[in-house]
């Protein structure tokens, strides 16, 4: 498996920043890609598995070590763990759009809400990939990966990725390395058999995203459909003439917070109560027990609070720009920082500085950005 001439990540990443890097591998199979990476493992060196580079914002300096771009694709469908039910083994180079797609195509239900989500099917765990109630933790059985310096590839059920609101274990936060530093290569998910007829549709936050009513019923293409409407309205489906998406999604993740912080903040502001953990059983010595259980203690939730709603209200509006910046705010949705143009990452660095002062000014919370940062800082 030779290299190949490096190619500058601004070509291949959608908010089109970043240098070209040393040396960069293309791997096509599971097994180009282990080799590829242990390979740079062997030498010691900086190391980026690239998907469909749709959560990176990149440095303008050239990236050192080696990038290790992910084109495997491919399908397979088994048996599920019950009735009506399927499992789907998915290489981590597939386009998860082109996944979604296959779902409905072939009747298959639980992420057709995360219909248009950018990038490929390994990066989807890495931050729990979610929209409009669905997230990929309901569906994830398990994923197969390589832990950086093993020599072989674990499956590792996705009870053990610690997945919550945009995390897991494997995700490189900002300020922060990954609890576990590895590279996914397959993906089993498991969806429920339903056909290509209409049904009612779960979840309030779906229903309400799409204007439905809850005795409504909807085919998983008419949603589909809807979705990828709501999301190009936004500017979040990738469009080569539209500069709108030329960025990484929701730059800022929405923030969650304790409860008595959410009341320090605007009634106005859209929040919703995170899903707290599942209840902890109670044992009680048997020596000990009078014949009363008590009463479980009702902890209030943390709250998650819309960073684009505290963005507009701090006065940065959509289409705002410093100056004559190539960089601005999406013209359609306040969270999306854009390159309108050739933008350095220096620009949008500097852009993204002054929303999070702005914000802190005004309601004294510190945005965290979602994207993974490689030779940027903010």
């Amino acid at each position: 498996m030779p290299d190949v001439d490096p190619i500058p990540l601004s070509a291949l990443t959608t908010l089109r920043t970043g240098g070209a890097p040393e040396r960069m591998v293309e791997a096509r199979t599971a097994d180009e890609l282990v080799s590829a990476l242990r390979r740079a493992w062997d030498a010691d060196e900086p190391w980026l598995a690239l998907g469909g580079g749709s959560n990176l914002f990149v440095g303008d300096e050239p990236v050192e070590g080696t990038v290790v771009r992910v084109l495997t694709r491919g399908i397979e469908r088994m048996p599920g763990s019950r009735p009506g039910t399927a499992r789907l083994r998915v290489a981590a180079g597939h386009d998860w759009d082109d996944l979604v797609a296959h779902t409905v195509e072939h009747g298959l239900a639980g992420i057709e809400a995360m219909s248009g989500i950018p990038g490929t099917v390994g990066a989807a765990p890495v931050q729990n990939i979610g929209a409009y109630g669905q997230e990929i933790e309901q569906t994830l059985v398990e994923v197969e990966l390589i832990d950086e310096g093993a020599d072989a590839p674990v499956t590792v059920p996705a009870s053990d990725l610690g997945l919550g609101f945009r995390t897991s274990v494997l995700k490189h936060h900002y300020g922060s390395e990954p609890r576990r530093r590895a590279v996914i290569l397959s993906v089993t998910l498991e969806l429920a058999e339903v056909g290509d007829g209409e049904r009612p549709i779960g979840g309030e936050q779906l229903r309400g995203a799409l204007g439905l009513e809850p005795d409504h019923a909807a085919t998983l293409g008419w949603i589909r459909d809807r979705v990828l409407a709501v999301r190009r309205s936004k500017g979040m489906v990738l469009d080569d003439a539209d500069h709108d998406t030329h960025s990484a999604g929701s730059f800022f993740q929405n923030a969650v917070v304790s409860p008595a912080f959410a009341r320090t903040l605007p009634a106005a502001c859209p929040r919703w109560p995170v899903r707290p953990d599942a209840d902890v059983a109670t044992v009680i010595p048997l020596s000990q027990f009078d014949g009363v259980v008590p009463k479980p203690v009702a902890d209030d939730p943390d709250v998650k609070v819309s960073a684009g709603w505290l963005i507009e209200q701090a006065g940065v509006r959509k289409g705002f720009r410093l100056g004559r910046s190539r960089a601005a705010v999406s013209t359609k949705h306040a969270l999306a920082l854009t390159n309108r143009g050739d933008a350095t990452a220096a620009e949008i660095a500097e852009l993204a500085r002054f929303i999070q002062g702005r914000v802190v000014a005004e309601f004294g919370l510190v945005l965290q950005p979602e994207p993974v940062l490689v030779g940027v800082e903010l």
